[in-house]
């Protein structure tokens, strides 16, 4: 094989030299617990307080607003599952859309299951949600609405600030949870000026380590935890730090991008975004399912007749490594997003991704288009 080419990177990311250093360091120099009282203790606590301003502060929060966990699931299923346990008196109204990460959308056929009514906001073929819709749905008795920032296989970003705006305003009471799992790093967000409640994100997509994420938890909102124990991270997730976890996550916030209102997205992302782009679009056989203003690092796209996983094989025996739009769990054929997105059943099951990194060339992206035309006419023939 000539050469390799990771497209996968809205699945996991490579860790930087520096986070695998950090992690390495923490094992090897801080593994004491960091709730022990002794000076090998507090060396371990020194990481993870440092770690936790570094986080708020990319994130313009408060350092108590934010908690460590395992990974974006973790921290979406503490957030929902915690406001669900805590607010539960106040109603049993629940709302998300049809396009979230299975992390969401099965905690809500499970809370569906056990008795919550939950309402699902339509979304457009772009999978952009529906405002209206969004207002028509919240009544006095939601509790809580959760919707991702940046969908995970279109790349489609969502009006946060504008969600969160219609929420507080129809009901002030109500919490809204954005899973920014494929946003954090990549597009502006500003925790301190939205009314947003609680934010998950996770390691492993900003080239941190695996099993590490964190929440932010805005003062004054109360969880009830899924895991009781030792009392960590403010009562509401029990258990021993994972110190080299956070000390690598400490290392990859700090190579993020410093984005603001000025400049909403990660611009070396979105230039090798839009050079793929403008060379998709002229092969015949694509079809483009992601938006032309989406995340700088995501594009779907379909080619009709020909099926994902197919294709995706045939790259992958040329060293090109990318991902279909289908979802392990999915009954229906195809992708689970596409097909809530209503787009027809040739595009769902022959939907592809490609995620980006800062790392991938032009030279990268003209080998991967050279060989994706290569393995279309070829493939054409059967």
């Amino acid at each position: 094989m000539e050469r390799e080419i990771y497209l996968d990177n809205a699945a996991a990311t490579k860790a930087l030299p520096e986070v695998t250093a950090a992690v390495v360091d923490a094992l090897e120099k801080s593994y004491a617990n960091p709730s022990s009282l002794h000076r090998f203790g507090l060396k371990s606590e020194k990481i993870l307080k440092k770690s936790r301003k570094i986080i708020a502060e990319y994130l313009e929060v408060k350092a108590k607003e934010i908690i460590f966990t395992s990974g974006g699931t973790e921290s979406n299923n503490l957030a929902i599952r915690g406001i669900t346990k805590a607010y539960e008196n106040r109603g049993r109204h629940l709302i998300t859309s049809p396009i979230e990460h299975s992390s969401v959308a099965e905690l809500f056929k499970a809370l569906e299951n056990e008795g919550w009514q939950v309402d699902t906001v339509n979304v457009d073929q772009e999978g952009h949600v529906d405002l209206e819709h969004l207002s028509h749905l919240i009544t006095e008795k939601t509790i809580l609405v959760s919707i991702m920032q940046v969908n995970n296989e279109l790349g489609t970003i969502q009006p946060t600030r504008k969600i969160a705006e219609i929420i507080k305003r129809k009901n002030p009471l109500s919490f809204f949870h954005v899973d920014g799992v494929q946003a954090f790093g990549k597009i502006y967000s500003n925790l301190s000026q939205w009314p947003v409640d609680l934010y998950s994100i996770s390691g492993h997509k900003i080239h941190g380590p695996k099993g590490i994420g964190a929440l932010y938890i805005k003062e004054g909102t109360n969880l009830k935890p899924l895991v009781y124990g030792g009392g960590q991270e403010r009562n509401l997730r029990s258990g021993t730090e994972n110190i080299p976890g956070i000390a690598g996550l400490r290392e990859a916030v700090k190579k993020l991008p410093q984005l603001s209102a000025a400049e909403k997205a990660d611009k070396n992302l979105a230039k090798i975004r839009t050079y793929l782009l403008n060379y998709l679009q002229e092969i015949e056989e694509v079809v483009i399912n992601s938006p032309t203003a989406g995340a700088p690092h995501i594009i779907n796209f379909s080619l009709p007749g020909i099926k994902g996983e197919t294709m995706l094989h045939a790259l992958e025996s040329q060293g090109i490594y990318i991902s279909t739009g289908s979802a392990c769990s999915s009954k229906k054929k195809g992708s689970r997003i596409i097909n809530a997105c209503g787009l027809s059943q040739k595009r769902s099951e022959s939907a592809l991704r490609v995620s980006l990194n800062k790392e991938i060339t032009n030279d990268d992206l003209d080998y991967f288009i050279k060989t994706l035309e290569e393995q279309i006419n070829f493939l054409k023939l059967f």
